[in-house]
């Protein structure tokens, strides 16, 4: 096993000492002592995925040891035992806290998040996301204007069909730096900038609007079914999320071209181009025939999960992973599938969704949400008042997150926790906490904030310094557009009172 450079190790540390240190202060008053542990291990959890001092995967194994631990010898709960200011009588146990911090891996959203995950490899194996792309992008023509818009046209097909943001944008990259190449212009030139950018912003903008098209939304979708016992189907997200992605698609069109202004780029070299490498691709496979048939398929499936049909999400999806690697009719073989699919990502999910969960069991979340929306006077505040107080907290800690997926694991179990115990008509649990949901994957504003940010940011097209002028405006658009949709939409289709 390879070592973390030498330069993680002080982040790695300082991440077992804190929760350390965070474990050994008195427990609060009405903070189970099992509570006050998770709590520890959320705040090592918190310093590991910021600090990146070890891969997700390694992280998640960390913090499985952690709570199991920690937990384990913490008092059992329910019961008076359970409170700093009884005796114990009698410990949590290490099985049980293991079986805890492994609970994530047996819900449903992470299931259909390895089955995503596959799919996207397949994705990636047959072809088939460039040969989308380039016959998409083939037929805008070579201007300016035509190529941004292509790539936004892009960016949401993939989305319906890729469930993974990075590989979409990885998709996307190769194609936008060649077509800079082609009018012989610097890949950090303004077009160079306003097409890698539009890839990050509109792969961002859409995971919005589709449930299954980034991971922290899953994530998210077990942690409301976890506490509410309410399961979000595939239609349910999209009547919700879909309309604020389609306004912030129309904002993305005014905003990019104005404030990045690449200037006119004229002639047939781009469009050869294009036509070229989508030519060179030859005719469609009968792999990706299948893998495209398949996906239409899962996906009127997904669309009409409770309406047409019973079956859920999770087990269409698992249907589909059988089709992809059945011999004969699949697409990729289970060794194609191994060295493909990223399965660290897949621990980081599993234990994201543990965690999470682990805070709503032990009372962790509960006792934050009081401690922390409480005593800002959340409570207190009207509806829209609370979505824009929490909306702000939302995108201010995003800003030291990379991954979405552990902002989601953090910030959903306490705000779902704070509305389970508001119980106010007026600000329904499930319909308030899908909003920040929804807001976990605001990411406009640094290259750091999500990997497809950092993978457009990667090939040198533009400065953080740029990135950073064009987010804002983009933040502050998404805080309008969320207050208008809960004004008016949300509260006219039932999400919102």
């Amino acid at each position: 096993m390879t070592a973390p450079p030498p330069f993680r190790w002080p982040a790695l540390v300082g991440a077992l000492v804190l929760t350390g240190v965070i474990c050994l202060l008195p427990t609060p008053e009405g903070l189970p002592v099992a509570g006050h542990r998770v709590l520890g291990v959320l705040a090592g959890a918190i310093v590991l995925w910021v600090t990146e001092a070890v891969s997700f995967a390694v992280s998640g194994v960390v913090i499985v040891a952690l709570l199991a631990l920690l937990v384990g010898f913490a008092p059992a709960l329910p019961g008076a035992a359970t409170t700093a200011t009884a005796a114990p009588v009698k410990a949590f146990g290490t099985a049980k806290a293991l079986t805890l911090a492994m609970d994530g891996f047996r819900t449903s959203a992470v299931i259909l998040v390895s089955g995503a995950l596959f799919l996207a490899a397949a994705m990636k194996r047959t072809g088939l996301d460039r040969r989308i792309a380039l016959n998409i992008l083939a037929r805008v023509g070579s201007s300016t204007t035509g190529l941004f818009l292509g790539v936004i046209a892009v960016a949401i097909v993939l989305a319906f069909f890729v469930p993974s943001t990075t590989a979409r944008a990885a998709a996307l990259v190769p194609i936008m730096s060649g077509i800079v190449t082609a009018f012989a212009l610097p890949i950090d030139s303004r077009l160079g900038a306003l097409l890698l950018m539009t890839v990050a912003h509109a792969s961002t903008i859409w995971n919005v609007g589709i449930k299954t098209a980034a991971g922290q939304n899953l994530v998210g979708v077990g942690l409301i079914d976890k506490g509410l016992q309410h399961t979000i189907t595939w239609g349910e997200w999209f009547v919700a999320g879909a309309p604020w992605a389609a306004l912030m698609t129309l904002v993305l069109i005014v905003v990019m071209p104005r404030m990045v202004r690449p200037g006119p780029v004229g002639g047939p070299t781009a469009l050869e181009l294009l036509r070229a490498q989508r030519d060179a691709l030859g005719p469609v496979t009968p792999a990706e025939r299948r893998l495209l048939i398949l996906s239409v398929v899962l996906l009127a499936v997904w669309a009409s999960e409770g309406w047409l049909h019973p079956l859920d999400s999770a087990t269409a999806m698992v249907v589909a992973l059988m089709c992809m690697l059945l011999p004969g009719i699949g697409v990729m073989t289970w060794d194609e599938a191994e060295s493909r699919v990223p399965w660290g990502t897949m621990v980081l999910f599993g234990v994201g969704v543990s965690l999470g969960g682990a805070l709503i069991e032990t009372g962790a979340a509960k006792w934050t949400a009081e401690a922390t929306l409480g005593q800002l006077g959340v409570a207190t505040m009207s509806p829209l008042a609370m979505i824009a107080t929490l909306t702000v907290i939302n995108i201010v800690v995003h800003q030291g997150f990379a991954s979405a997926t552990g902002l989601a694991a953090a910030l959903i179990p306490i705000v779902l926790a704070f509305f389970t115990g508001l119980a106010r008509a007026d600000a329904p649990a499930y319909g308030m906490t899908l909003v920040q949901l929804f807001m976990v994957s605001v990411g406009f504003v640094l290259p750091v904030n999500s990997p497809q940010n950092m993978v457009c940011h990667g090939t040198g097209a533009f400065t953080t310094r740029e990135f950073l002028r064009i987010g804002i405006p983009l933040t502050l658009a998404a805080i309008g557009v969320t207050l208008l949709l809960a004004a008016t939409y949300w509260r006219w289709i039932g999400l919102l009172a």
